[in-house]
């Protein structure tokens, strides 16, 4: 399997398919997930031609499973050494959920040539728990009762979490067991340690100034039925922070909508790349 060992010797697996020669996107998973979780957006890509390359995050998937890092910094700080690996150049970086957290911050940050656009998808930023700067955020009570529930029954929860998900739980949802089924193979292929600690990383980041320092075209994609990272509060806000952006809500789409409406997250995300 195609890796690259870190400073701190961390095994970071990644997929690198396509022309060597070939625009390239790259893809950023979200929590508790792994690069598989791109498969749709992946396929679509390398079928249009480009390069596609997406990473499992340290402590998830197939990536080793280690007992530091677990934050935005040491997931960014992975992100640039794969990258540098790969002398990444002009690429678009899209990132869904916590992977749209670690664009955010790579992007504001990249060495000049790096990125030339970004994506956030149903993302984490500008910040989700609740403070005296964001009241209308999340209460951390909530994000302490996900770090109980997935360090003391995390595959019961892992499970039960995919009805949100993916808004198989609202009334006439078409239920695709097997999308569930391959969320929690996700899942569970993963770190306990690694998906624990994280909570933190995804819901306490504050990515204000890494919204702020974003200076290439961004496009902010959100469905508005949102029941894990609420769209007023999170990709409203974001689309509002970087200069120029664009939003694209969705009403009625889920968090998970790159799996369940992948056919217009996909167009919707070409024709930005080529506009």
């Amino acid at each position: 399997m195609p890796t690259i060992t870190t400073t701190d010797g961390t095994e970071i697996f990644y997929k690198d398919w396509g022309p060597r020669d070939a625009a390239v996107v790259m893809f950023h998973h979200g929590w508790p997930l792994s690069s598989d979780d791109w498969d749709a957006q992946m396929m679509f890509f390398l079928d249009h031609g480009y390069r596609v390359i997406a990473h499992d995050r340290r402590g998830h998937g197939r990536s080793s499973q280690a007992a530091t890092g677990h934050d935005m910094d040491g997931y960014v700080a992975d992100v640039v050494a794969l990258t540098d690996s790969l002398d990444l150049q002009n690429a678009v970086h899209i990132g869904h959920s916590t992977g749209g957290g670690e664009v955010a911050r790579y992007v504001a940050h990249a060495k000049p040539g790096r990125v030339a656009k970004a994506v956030l998808i149903s993302a984490v930023a500008p910040i989700m728990v609740q403070t005296d700067a964001n009241p209308e955020g999340i209460p951390i009570a909530v994000f302490d009762g996900l770090r109980v529930q997935t360090a003391t029954n995390r595959a019961q929860f892992f499970y039960d979490f995919t009805l949100p998900f993916f808004g198989y739980n609202r009334e006439g949802a078409e239920i695709k067991e097997a999308v569930r089924l391959n969320w929690w193979r996700q899942g569970m292929m993963g770190s306990i340690l690694a998906h624990t600690q994280g909570i933190k990383a995804f819901s306490e980041t504050d990515f204000t100034a890494d919204l702020e320092a974003i200076a290439v075209p961004t496009l902010v994609m959100h469905g508005e039925d949102d029941q894990v990272v609420p769209f007023a509060t999170t990709g409203k806000l974001s689309a509002e922070i970087v200069a120029g952006a664009v939003l694209k809500s969705y009403p009625g789409y889920p968090h998970g909508m790159p799996t369940t409406n992948a056919d217009q997250i996909n167009a919707d995300l070409l024709a930005f790349i080529l506009g």
